[in-house]
């Protein structure tokens, strides 16, 4: 069974090399491949998480022990959060071809979307199964050059100052984790996860102190906690809807991911509890009123990103063992429901031409599969019951009660004021975009939203021989047209071409209504997903499984 733990990283990185070898000419082998590689690694991570509830697995690449080989270990953590990755990525990719992103839209290099997106979800297995600092500083550069290639696809102007954006941050970050792993190694000669949990014993205070707040500044700036959050909302929204939707729902709980794994493994005692406690509360309330003031719906839900990121840190900084479970429990809730709100979002631009709130309305007249598929999600985050995010709300507020102290019931009430303004988000977003009458200049079925950066000749398009304004023609029901013939060409807000229609692509609606039914899943899977994440707790306080499951002879 231990054969199978590095797969997760080896089958989507041998994809890649296909992928590229098949290029554009063999356009349905490289969706064969994608969707089949992820496919497996599905079945992998399912087996694998099934197979660690005995105890970890762990492979030493090479055979080299540690300290000198690679390890890769699979315990119920991060046997659970390859499981739901790999479900929540495949959906995202069948998503991305019913869009037509990888196989129709000239704005998107076909040749590089499968092969960046491979590489995406093998450097987020890596990071799951790294057992030492280096491999998990690597998995983070894998995840950092594919997510450049992404963000910026079809290399529009707003898309490539989000991906510079990103980058930068990105850059910095991990600047502070090499000098991190620096300072790890010359104290201890080793930075495997095992042999550190021996050996931070017998360093002093101070140098425990210092790598802990590196790595937490590292994996805050990853999870997008405030303070370190300002370039989120600034480099998602402007991505193509299943871009951001995987990035929100996965790339910001990998830092959190991390946060665990540390938090528990190498610095127990929970020092720096009352700050992770401090900075989850900032997180929440700042987060969710700047959601508050927001009209573009993607710009909204990154804002609630970050505010329910605090949940997680919540649980973290609670550091026992219904903290820990409950944090897990909704990591698991929130990767899944941030995806498909985001996919939603991507429907909806779809549909309207725009994400703005104020230019949308009549949706839940017009599109009523897509108001069922926004209004599950939305009171599933939102923390309605007997949703998954009512669940994981009520684990952390109950550790919260448990423990006791002033800040924790603190937080308590910041959870409950959060869960509150959220519920008044989505609420507001169903009134302006479903509920309300349909705007008069809402875009009409077959418009091209199209960037006014996309192409120099446009701004000519837009003045008439004479220097005024040109004059758009219209057909005889008076929906714009192009100059003989074609489809509307209007100006977009987002960076990319948008085509409107009233029927989105069967397999973009599927893909999306998978993810609403898994999300539904963990509701009807409560108690078995409760007695794992406590069991998975448990394990992480221990120590002692992973300890030696990794540095067995």
């Amino acid at each position: 069974m231990n054969a199978l733990v590095p797969l997760p990283v080896l089958l989507p990185l041998f994809a890649t090399g296909l992928s590229l070898a098949a290029g554009i000419r063999l356009k349905r082998f490289q969706r064969f491949i994608s969707v089949a590689v992820l496919t497996a690694v599905v079945v992998i991570s399912i087996v694998l998480m099934i197979a660690a509830d005995d105890g970890p697995l762990s492979v030493h690449l090479g055979d080299f022990a540690p300290p000198l080989g690679i390890t890769l270990v699979a315990d119920r953590l991060s046997g659970l959060m390859l499981t739901v990755s790999s479900l929540v990525t495949l959906c995202v990719l069948v998503y991305s071809l019913g869009q037509g992103m990888a196989d129709k839209d000239d704005e998107t290099p076909l040749a590089v979307f499968h092969p960046a997106y491979l590489i995406l979800v093998a450097g987020i297995a890596c990071t799951f199964l790294a057992g030492d600092l280096m491999n998990l500083f690597v998995g983070f550069e894998i995840m950092l050059v594919s997510s450049f290639v992404l963000l910026t696809l079809g290399g529009t102007g707003p898309r490539i100052r989000a991906g510079s954006t990103y980058v930068i941050i990105s850059l910095l970050s991990s600047m502070i984790f090499l000098v991190a792993i620096a300072i790890t190694y010359a104290a201890t000669g080793t930075v495997n996860f095992a042999q550190l949990a021996e050996r931070f014993d017998d360093l002093s205070l101070g140098v425990t102190t210092l790598i802990q707040a590196m790595l937490l500044t590292v994996f805050g700036i990853k999870a997008a906690v405030f303070p370190v959050a300002a370039w989120l909302p600034d480099s998602y929204p402007t991505a193509p809807a299943p871009v951001t939707a995987v990035f929100a729902g996965l790339l910001t709980k990998v830092g959190v991911y991390c946060m665990l794994r540390t938090e528990t493994l190498l610095f127990p005692g929970n020092r720096l509890g009352n700050l992770l406690l401090v900075v989850a509360l900032a997180s929440m309330i700042v987060g969710i009123l700047g959601a508050v003031a927001q009209t573009d719906l993607k710009r909204l839900l990154s804002f609630t990103l970050i505010s329910h990121i605090g949940y997680m840190v919540f649980g973290i900084g609670l550091a026992d063992r219904a903290g820990i479970a409950g944090a897990i429990v909704y990591v698991v809730h929130h990767i899944t429901v941030q995806t498909t709100l985001f996919l939603v979002a991507g429907l909806i631009e779809r549909r309207g031409g725009t994400t703005e709130l104020t230019r949308l309305g009549g949706l839940a007249r017009s599109a009523p599969l897509l108001s069922l598929l926004f209004f599950v999600p939305a009171m599933n985050i939102a923390g309605i019951p007997p949703f998954s995010g009512f669940i994981g709300k009520l684990a952390l507020m109950r550790a919260g009660v448990d423990n006791g102290s002033v800040l924790a019931w603190v937080l308590v009430g910041g959870s409950t004021l959060t869960s509150l303004l959220t519920l008044y988000v989505v609420v507001k977003v169903w009134n302006l975009a479903f509920w309300r009458s349909e705007p008069p200049g809402q875009a009409a079925e077959g418009t091209v939203m199209e960037s006014q950066e996309d192409d120099a000749d446009d701004t000519d398009d837009d003045v008439s021989d004479e220097g005024g304004p040109a004059v758009t023609p219209q057909d005889d029901h008076g929906v714009p047209v192009r100059p003989g013939g074609g489809q509307v060409v209007a100006t977009s807000i987002t960076g990319k071409a948008v085509t409107t229609t009233k029927r989105p692509p069967r397999t973009m609606l599927a893909a999306t209504a998978a993810t609403v039914v898994l999300g539904l899943s963990y509701t009807v899977l409560a108690g078995p997903l409760a007695a794992y994440t406590d069991r998975s707790a448990q394990e992480l306080l221990t120590r002692t499984p992973y300890i030696e499951e990794v540095l067995r002879p």
